[in-house]
């Protein structure tokens, strides 16, 4: 059973826009391709048929993935976020203990993440570490460089 995901109205938006654009020209796309090395001769020999096949397959499966996906999406309304922790959709404001260096970023799903945009996925290991922190929290996450240590200052929508 596939897990529900939550995102914002945009984010969502997105992954509809992408899957139309995929059910349509990304389609049109393979099926020319395949058409072209159709017509190339004999298919038992074709290395182009075989590999706009094998595009066709992966494209298909790329499709079906989006759709379970949004399937089990879910809209969260940003404005029923509990603000006394960081949960999805939380921006939080936070402080790396050792540098002194303050970030801000927004939990987000996995899908969402931009870190251009300040947007980092719950499933992440800072994302995961933050989650249920308050105000003042300390909270130490393992990452890739060894454990870090960062101060929740401010949890906001």
């Amino acid at each position: 059973m596939a897990k529900i995901q939550y995102y914002t109205e945009e984010g969502l938006n997105k992954l509809k826009a992408e899957l139309q654009d995929l059910k349509t020209r990304g389609r049109q796309e393979i099926a020319r391709a395949i058409a072209e090395a159709r017509d190339k001769g004999d298919l038992s020999e074709n290395a182009e048929y075989d590999a706009a096949k094998e595009a066709q397959g992966l494209h298909e499966a790329k499709i079906a993935k989006l759709e379970e996906i949004l399937g089990n999406a879910r809209v969260l309304d940003e404005t029923s976020i509990d603000l006394s922790q960081v949960s999805i959709l939380s921006k939080v404001k936070i402080k790396n203990r050792k540098n002194n260096a303050v970030m801000s970023y927004m939990l987000v799903a996995e899908e969402e993440a931009d870190l251009k945009q300040g947007k980092i996925s719950v499933g992440s290991p800072i994302g995961k570490g933050l989650l249920g922190k308050k105000v003042g929290d300390a909270a130490q996450i393992q990452v890739p460089a060894g454990i870090m240590e960062f101060e929740v200052l401010e949890i906001s929508r």
